[in-house]
């Protein structure tokens, strides 16, 4: 009987045991389940935020870069500034382009000097001068005042007399206007931006050939005669001219003698040039 009792409570205990370990197991199982899944968790995030932080490092960079370019380009427009001469009714000119204005408003008539009252005044007029000597060098003497040059806001009108490039009531260009011509593509083609317009413009008398119906048609045809000329003889690109004919409808003067009808007839050719190019003709 008390051995039966003592094989009894073994066996109890060694249940007891048994079910003890396996509900610990369990339990054991079930942490490192939980710690499995925090444990990729956490590795998700970190991967995440070192996502960001590569985002964040780059941003930085790219900012910095920005800062850097900025500075370069702060520093490049206080060395210019620090080379410009005044600022006088929006007109800007650098050291450089004053001199060279200086240098040539020595040479201008000095009534007409007189004349410039501001900084404006006296670019255009030194503009208006080296225009001037440069597209009339090879005319004849005395030739030079059939040729004006007008500047309004850095665009340049070049008015050339009737008489310099064509007869009477004719569209054809003189041989004698080649000179003056092949001058004027050159300013043109100095500059590749540089836009031209040519306007022909007559009297008002009547004309009316096989030809030509009108005024109209006169002014017109010595335009493109022009155009045609500065295209095909000397090179100027086709795309940076404009052709086009007022007929006797903007006369200069009063169209009531011979002399101001000689005035009124006259082709007005019009530069448009960037800023830039409008100094560099200083």
């Amino acid at each position: 009987m008390k051995n039966s009792l003592i094989v009894t409570g073994i066996i109890s205990a060694s249940v007891l045991v048994s079910c003890v370990s396996k509900k610990k197991y369990t339990e054991l199982e079930s942490n490192l389940f939980r710690t499995q899944t925090e444990l990729a968790t956490t590795n998700q995030e970190k991967a995440e935020l070192e996502e960001k932080m590569a985002a964040i490092e780059a941003r930085v960079a790219e900012y910095n870069a920005r800062i850097n370019s900025l500075r370069d380009t702060n520093d490049a427009l206080n060395e210019t500034n620090s080379s410009l001469y005044s600022i006088q009714e929006g007109t800007v000119i650098s050291k450089n382009s004053k001199a060279k204005m200086n240098e040539t408003l020595a040479k201008v008539d000095p009534d007409k000097l007189a004349q410039a009252r501001t900084l404006e005044d006296s670019v255009n007029l030194a503009v208006e001068y080296n225009l001037k000597q440069n597209i009339t060098e090879s005319t004849i003497d005395g030739e030079e005042d059939d040729v004006q040059i007008d500047i309004d806001q850095t665009v340049v009108m070049i008015s050339v007399s009737d008489k310099l490039l064509f007869n009477t009531g004719s569209y054809r260009i003189n041989s004698k206007a080649e000179p003056l011509l092949k001058k004027l593509s050159e300013v043109i083609n100095s500059e590749p931006s540089l836009q031209v317009m040519i306007e022909g413009h007559t009297d008002p008398r009547t004309i009316q050939t096989a030809v030509l119906q009108d005024n109209w048609d006169l002014s017109v045809k010595r335009a493109t005669s022009i155009v045609r000329t500065l295209q095909n003889d000397f090179g100027v690109a086709p795309e940076k001219m404009i052709a086009a004919g007022r007929a006797s409808y903007m006369p200069i003067v009063t169209n009531d003698t011979p002399e101001n009808m000689a005035i009124n007839r006259r082709t007005r050719i019009v530069l448009i040039p960037d800023l830039d190019m409008f100094f560099a003709m200083l």
